[in-house]
Formats: structure tokens, C-alpha cells, sequence
């Protein structure tokens, strides 16, 4: 009889995933859902043959450097891979992958919810029948907002998510703009009417909202530098669902109090999981909505990324290649 792979799990999955794997590997379950310390994850990987980690997981050079000769493959449950050292993996021989593409719509409509969110004032709005006192009824300019439809939305990173975001505003009659490395298929641009800008500054400074959806890479880390972020409008909001660190956080803040940029609404932080707290303050004036990273959870889009973990295995451990391999070329 074959040999079973050994799997260790760094975080709690949904039941059905865990169930499924214990029917097919030899496999340690994180019961209690206790993120591993650095020294917990480097013991894993001197037992196991299958790492599968999660975007909680740090797993540098140096710790990859201490893995056993047995560890062929780190199997993440995630779309990004950015908590990985891949070149260093691959480098060891050790197999990478993630779970590209389950998430596109879930991150898409939590991008919009925030969209509406910000200028509309709903969470604000929301709070005043959370409160103690009485609500004194509606009044022509109480709680006013700002219009979504007719707006110019910039969006930085046309990829899956990105490309979901815009069909979603359009049906808004938000006017798509976009930046990217690369300029995507003409039928893509007509088919969402976008406008496709080379110049990332230039785009900045004409937008009424602004929606982060790049990956994080080491050039995208504070890709929106103060710089860039000082070239927004006063009357603009920006809108981040994709990585904290894209954006210098210290520098949104200060421009957001400051009355420079009108507000955001934010699902990630630079230094997860703590979260500043001025973002808070500013929260509680309204001026930002904050979400605890919740982008992409829908019970469906987290089966289905375990799904693809469990087919990456079973690919591997059959001799062939994982569909979801993260790439040199992909870094």
C-alpha cells in the first residue's frame, strides 16, 4: 500500500475540508485554530511532507532553511502567496502553491459594499439606531453623502478582482478607469468601458475613488506612497481589499485627518492584525469604515479554497503537476 503523504494544517479549516483530508493523508489538525509561532512552524516542517499554511504564516528564507529534506510542498489556503518566500521553496526543491480564482467574486462584492459604504455614511448611519438616545426622525441635510453614480473609479490592478470590481460599479454608472502593468484586451476595455492609464499619478489626481486590487509584491509595497496619496482630491475616497502594506498607512491617516483625502474603507492594514489607533479614531468620526479582513469570507468561497488544496496534493502526491503551482514567473 502507497504510503500516505504527512499534512500538517497551521489553522482550523471548515469541517468538511479537515474531514476530507484525514480520509486522504496523514494529517495533523489544528484543533484550536492557535496561529503558530515561528518555532511551531519550523517544527512542522521538519515532520511534515505537506505545509499547508495560511496568510497568518510567515515563512521566510530562514525558516524555509530549516525544513526537512522530507517537506516536497507548501500547499497554502490562500489566493496570495506574499507570506511565502517562494524563490528561497524553490530553491530547497519544495513545491509552492495557492488557490488563485475561488475568491474573484467575493472580494469583488465586499470592494463595492465598501464603495457605498464610504460616501454613502452607512455604517455612520447605522450606528445612530445603535445608540442609547432616540432618533429624531428624517431631515433634508442630516447625514448627507456623496453621489456614487456619475463617479470616476480608478482602479489599481486589473486583474480577476479587479476586473470584477469595475463590472459591479459599472452596473452603478460609476465611470471605469484603470492602472496596470500591463494594458488588458481591448474587448475587455470595451466590453467595461474603461480607460486604461499608464501613468498611475496621473490617474490618481482625476478620481473620485480609488480601489486597491494589485497583489503585493516587493514592488507594490507602498506603491500608494504619500506622494501618490497627496495627489488624490479632497472629495476622493479610497478603497482597499487587497494587501495593507500596498499602502502607506501613517500617511493615509494623516491626510485623511487632515481634510486632504475625504475618507476610506479599509478590510486590510499594513501591520496586521494590529490596526492603528488613529484608523480607529477616525472611524469613530466617520471618516473611514473598517473591516477585520473579511474580503474574502463566504463559507462557499473557503470550501472551494480548500478544494483546490486538497486537488494540489493529490496532484502532487500522483506524480503530477499542481494545477495552482506559484510560478518564478509569477513573482
Amino acid at each position: 500500500m502507497k504510503k500516505r503523504p504527512h499534512v500538517v494544517v497551521t489553522r482550523r479549516l471548515p469541517d468538511a475540508i479537515e474531514t476530507r483530508m484525514r480520509e486522504l493523508f496523514d494529517t495533523e489538525l489544528n484543533i484550536d485554530d492557535t496561529p503558530m509561532s515561528a518555532e511551531a512552524l519550523g517544527a512542522a516542517m521538519k515532520r511534515a511532507d505537506v505545509l499547508v499554511a495560511t496568510v497568518t504564516d510567515r515563512i521566510d528564507a530562514a525558516l524555509i532553511a530549516t525544513a526537512g529534506p522530507q517537506l516536497k510542498l507548501i500547499a497554502s489556503f490562500s489566493n496570495g502567496f506574499d507570506h511565502i518566500d517562494v524563490e528561497a521553496a524553490l530553491k530547497r526543491g519544495i513545491t509552492v502553491t495557492n488557490t488563485p480564482g475561488v475568491l474573484t467574486e467575493d472580494t469583488a462584492d465586499m470592494t463595492m459594499a465598501l464603495i457605498l459604504a464610504v460616501p454613502r455614511r452607512l455604517v455612520e448611519g447605522a450606528r445612530v439606531l445603535s445608540l442609547d438616545h432616540d432618533w429624531a426622525g428624517w431631515t433634508p441635510t442630516w447625514m448627507l453623502g456623496r453621489r456614487v453614480t456619475g463617479k470616476r473609479l480608478g482602479i489599481v490592478g486589473m486583474g480577476r478582482i479587479g476586473q470584477a470590481v469595475a463590472r459591479r460599479a459599472k452596473a452603478f454608472g460609476v465611470a471605469i478607469h484603470y492602472h496596470n502593468r500591463h494594458r488588458v484586451a481591448q474587448a475587455t476595455e470595451e466590453a467595461l468601458e474603461a480607460t486604461y492609464w499608464d501613468s498611475l499619478d496621473q490617474m490618481l489626481a482625476r478620481m473620485d475613488i480609488i480601489s486597491i486590487n494589485c497583489p503585493r509584491t516587493p514592488g507594490t509595497y507602498h506603491l500608494l506612497s504619500e506622494r501618490r496619496l497627496k495627489l488624490m482630491r479632497p472629495e476622493a475616497y479610497l478603497v482597499n481589499t487587497a494587501r495593507g502594506e500596498i499602502v502607506d498607512e501613517a500617511a493615509l491617516i494623516r491626510l485623511i485627518a487632515g481634510g486632504s483625502i475625504a475618507g476610506a474603507g479599509l478590510d486590510v492594514y499594513e501591520h496586521e492584525p494590529m490596526v492603528n489607533p488613529k484608523l480607529i479614531r477616525l472611524a469613530e468620526t466617520g471618516k473611514v469604515v473598517l473591516l477585520p479582513h473579511m474580503g474574502s469570507a463566504t463559507i462557499e468561497g473557503r470550501l472551494e479554497m480548500g478544494e483546490k488544496v486538497l486537488i494540489n496534493i493529490r496532484a502532487f502526491f500522483d506524480g503530477h503537476k499542481p494545477p495552482d503551482r506559484v510560478l518564478p514567473s509569477m513573482l
